[in-house]
């Protein structure tokens, strides 16, 4: 059963998360952290910023992770699959018509009609990590943290793996 639910969790996201990783994010911390209760919701995010950390496409490693979580090396390669396999199947099936509509208005409408939805799911996740931070380290550290790495990223342009492992140095160093 376990492996039927992880295969649920990541192939849903993978059906609704138009975008790649970033827009399937929060559709598995639905999925993981409020349907199963595999993670709450620090953990997943603690999960999430260790994978930013590395490299590859952030849905994959956290269907790897997870799914190793909770149902070993099989549950992994279920999870992976189930992650990538959506959009293996799509592909496959709507080549030929993706190419002969490509072009087409209706087609580029949709994807501007579909940017602000994936907007304002990761401004909740964004808003849920905030809050979930606020409860665990007070809203100085919050701030403190978000602040700098905004400072970092937007202004010095630091890429986001190395304010990634900064942060995760300070919260070992300073708070934990």
């Amino acid at each position: 059963m376990i492996y039927w639910q992880i295969f649920l969790a990541f192939f849903i996201p993978g059906i609704l998360g138009y975008g790649g990783g970033p827009s399937s994010i929060p559709l598995i911390e639905n999925e993981v952290v409020d349907r199963y209760g595999w993670f709450t919701v620090n953990e997943f995010s603690e999960m999430l910023a260790l994978g930013n950390a590395l490299p590859g496409p952030i849905a994959t490693k956290m269907a790897g992770y997870i799914g190793y979580q909770q149902g070993g090396i099989l549950g992994s390669i279920v999870a992976v699959f189930a992650t990538v396999g959506p959009s293996l199947i799509l592909m496959i099936a709507f080549l030929g018509l993706l190419m002969k509509y490509k072009e087409s208005p209706k087609v580029k409408w949709m994807t501007i009609y579909i940017r602000p939805v994936i907007a304002v799911l990761l401004g909740i996740m964004t808003y849920d990590f905030f809050f979930s931070s606020y409860e665990g380290i007070g809203i100085g550290q919050t701030l403190f943290i978000g602040g700098l790495s905004f400072v970092l990223m937007e202004k010095m342009k630091v890429h986001p793996a190395y304010v990634i492992a900064g942060a995760l140095v300070y919260g070992a160093l300073v708070i934990g």
